[in-house]
C-alpha cells in the first residue's frame, strides 16, 4: 500500500491572479474604451458624410431648377416685345378693320401665345393704381396724381413665378402741385372778400 500522507498531497501551486487579472481587465476596458471612441468617431464621421450627401444632392436639384428657370425666363424675355406688340396692333385695330377674319385670327394667336407663356409660370404685375414699388415697377414720368399712386402704365410689366422678370414701365403721382393750391385758396379768399 501506499503509505502517503494525504496531507502531503502535492497542491498544485496557486497563482495569485490578482495583479495580473487586474491589468487584464485593465487593458480590456481601456482597449474597449478606445473601440467605443472608435466607433463613435466613425458614426459622427458616417453621419456628417451622409449629411454633406443630402446637401449637396438638394443644392444640385437646385441649381438644375434655377437653370430650368433661368432658360425659359431668357426665353419669356425675348418673347415679351412680340407680345407687347400683338397687343399694340390690336388697340389700334379701327372699327371698319374689327370684323375681318384675319383680325380675329391674330388675336386667337395672341391670346394662344399668352395662354401659353402664362402656363409656363409668367404673370402680369397690376400697376395702375398701386402703391408705387421700385422692386416691381419703374418710374418712367412723375405728374399730378395722388402721390405714391401709379397714374398710368406705359409698359406692361411680368414675373416669371415669384421673380420680376420686367418691371412695369409707369408714370407716378407726385401730388397736387403747390403753386396750384395757393392759387385756389388765393381765388377762394378774393371771391369770400368780393361777395362779403
Amino acid at each position: 500500500m501506499d503509505e502517503r500522507d494525504p496531507s502531503a498531497e502535492e497542491v498544485p501551486p496557486v497563482v495569485e491572479e490578482g495583479a495580473e487579472g487586474k491589468d487584464d481587465v485593465a487593458s480590456l476596458k481601456k482597449a474597449l474604451a478606445e473601440e467605443r471612441a472608435k466607433a463613435e468617431s466613425y458614426l459622427a464621421n458616417w453621419q456628417r458624410a451622409q449629411a454633406d450627401f443630402l446637401n449637396f444632392k438638394r443644392r444640385t436639384e437646385q441649381e438644375r431648377n434655377e437653370v430650368a428657370i433661368l432658360a425659359s425666363a431668357t426665353l419669356m424675355l425675348s418673347l415679351l416685345p412680340v407680345l407687347d406688340d400683338l397687343e399694340r396692333a390690336l388697340e389700334s385695330v379701327s372699327e371698319k378693320l374689327s370684323g375681318f377674319t384675319w383680325v380675329d385670327g391674330i388675336e386667337l394667336i395672341y391670346r394662344k401665345l399668352k395662354a401659353t407663356l402664362e402656363g409656363h409660370g409668367l404673370s402680369e404685375i397690376k400697376a395702375l393704381g398701386e402703391p408705387f414699388d421700385p422692386n416691381c415697377h419703374e418710374a418712367a414720368l412723375y405728374a399730378e396724381g395722388e402721390e405714391g399712386k401709379v397714374i398710368e402704365e406705359l409698359q406692361k410689366g411680368y414675373r416669371l413665378h415669384d421673380r420680376v422678370l420686367r418691371p412695369s414701365m409707369v408714370k407716378v403721382g407726385k401730388g397736387q402741385e403747390e403753386k396750384d393750391e395757393k392759387e385756389e385758396t388765393s381765388q377762394e379768399e378774393v371771391q369770400e372778400e368780393s361777395n362779403g
